[in-house]
């Protein structure tokens, strides 16, 4: 039988077949690479599942579970507001790293593996005790278009990891930074080279700090939003070495973060502040729109070198062509006994010490 009769007769059969209602078993998804969870499924079985590489699409419906990813090149993909993760039902018992430690969603490596090109997109995790997404030792990690609200401590945190793209998020409420990169959380040292992470297109609202980077270099934070939080940008730096630094803040909006924080054990009271250095070394801070932030806190004011808290003085920082207007009490102000900082090209009204506007 010839090639082009076999073909004539299995296209009759695939029309039989349709004119009697007789469906064709579809390919599962998985088997293409993809991996679809549905409300009532669990988010944490399909990547369990997933191979490196796979796609895993959440439909819109609340999940209350975490979820840990320890594979490289996973995409997790909701459909933004509709797709919610919240934490599991008070009572219900997890063995994942990621719950116990009151994470919603954890992408973690190790010292001697990182997890490389894992992409968190579109959706919206709310109300745990610690962290909305959470990262230690990865590379190349992206996370996008997420919500973060109202959790314990930071929204979109990572450290130990490099080259993270963090951008068109929103991490409102949280109870300290909406988004947060750090060399490390529980040890001390000198700042690490995130490789060129960068912040960029967030809007950060309601927290304590809109982005705080502590003790990192080598990072680019632009055209984010920054409201009504306590602080807009805090760079964190100490007497470790390498200094923190050598990063760039720019086309960025930073406007009324006049939310009142109290003081705690590392840092004085913090209210109406636009961006505040630390500690800082060949950090350039340039074209923002810094308004109408207002307190009475050490803290305070629309660009504000302070000497950290462990002594660690700022060095060799540009600010130049910034609008700064209506911050109080100065729109500019050098609190800090640090060499070789200029303030170039800013549109002020008042700085501290006089003459820099």
């Amino acid at each position: 039988m010839s090639k082009r009769h076999i073909k004539c007769l299995l296209s009759v059969a695939a029309a039989s077949a349709a004119g009697l209602g007789v469906v064709a078993p579809s390919v599962p998804a998985a088997a293409a690479g993809g991996h679809v969870v549905r409300p009532g499924q669990s988010i944490q079985a399909a990547v369990d599942a997933a191979q490196p590489g796979d796609t895993i699409v959440v439909r819109p419906g609340t999940y209350r579970e975490s979820v840990l990813i320890t594979k490289p090149g996973l995409t997790l993909r909701g459909s933004g507001k509709r797709t919610v993760i919240e934490p599991a039902a008070s009572g219900a018992q997890s063995a994942s790293a990621c719950a116990k430690a009151g994470n919603g969603i954890c992408v973690l490596g190790t010292d001697r593996r990182t997890v490389d090109n894992v992409s968190i997109r579109s959706l919206t995790v709310s109300g745990f005790k610690k962290s909305g997404v959470w990262a230690s030792w990865t590379d190349g990690l992206e996370v996008r278009s997420v919500t973060s609200a109202s959790n314990g401590v930071w929204g979109i945190a990572q450290q130990r990891s490099t080259r993270s793209d963090i951008r068109h998020n929103t991490a409102r409420s949280n109870g300290d930074a909406g988004i947060f990169v750090a060399n490390s959380v529980d040890e001390e040292g000198g700042a690490t080279d995130t490789g060129g992470t960068r912040v960029r297109g967030n809007t950060l609202t309601d927290n304590r700090i809109g982005f705080t980077a502590r003790r990192v270099r080598n990072l680019v934070v632009n055209d984010n939003t920054f409201a009504a939080n306590c602080s807009g940008v805090f760079v964190v730096g100490d007497e470790g070495t390498p200094h923190a630094g050598a990063m760039t803040i720019r086309s960025n909006t930073i406007e009324g973060n006049n939310k009142f924080c109290a003081a705690t054990e590392r840092l004085p009271a913090i209210q109406g502040s636009g961006i505040v250095l630390t500690g800082t070394e060949s950090t350039e801070i340039r074209s923002n729109v810094i308004r109408a932030n207002v307190g009475a806190t050490p803290l305070s004011g629309g660009i504000v070198l302070f000497k950290s808290f462990v002594g660690a003085k700022n060095t060799d920082n540009t600010i130049s062509d910034n609008l700064v207007m209506g911050n109080q009490p100065a729109d500019l102000a050098n609190q800090d006994t640090g060499t070789g900082n200029r303030f170039t090209g800013n549109v002020c009204t008042t700085s501290a010490p006089a003459g820099m506007c």
